[in-house]
């Protein structure tokens, strides 16, 4: 009799968590921003659309007034958007790599450093070996 009690709590307890971890999923993916777009052309439909639910419907809504199979329209989280949501963690993320015109480096810290490039030549990279000097003197390779 013990035996099947402990069982029944024990099924409780795993169905407890089970529901616990899909809600704070749920609640993770309704702060993304999301595209649809077609598989078979990989042309985007729709972009910027704010949290799981409102892709979903949107994707299902695209699918039927373009007339497409089911398999031919996806959604996607977006990667570059996502520090356009108020009081993410994306957000107050400050820029990390390479500036778009290679001169400087932001590291994980946020200090800026100036892009040093070497003579030679990195043929596995396709480009010239490159790194920065932080403020303590360490160099440091980027690629």
């Amino acid at each position: 009799m013990t035996d099947r009690r402990q069982d029944h709590i024990w099924k409780t307890v795993q169905a407890v968590l089970r529901e616990q971890r899909y809600q704070t999923r749920l609640a993770l993916l309704e702060d993304l921003s999301f595209y649809v777009f077609r598989t078979d052309t990989n042309a985007v439909l729709a972009s910027g659309i704010q949290g799981f639910e409102a892709a979903k419907s949107k994707a299902n809504d695209l699918r039927k007034q373009n007339g497409l199979k089911w398999d031919q329209v996806k959604f996607k989280a977006e990667r570059g958007r996502q520090s356009s949501i108020p009081g993410s963690a994306a957000a107050s993320r400050q820029p990390f790599g390479v500036s778009r015109d290679g001169r400087t480096f932001a590291n994980g810290s946020g200090e800026t450093s100036s892009v040093d490039y070497a003579k030679r030549y990195n043929p596995s990279k396709g480009r010239r070996f490159r790194g920065y000097t932080d403020a303590q003197g360490n160099y440091h390779d980027i690629d």
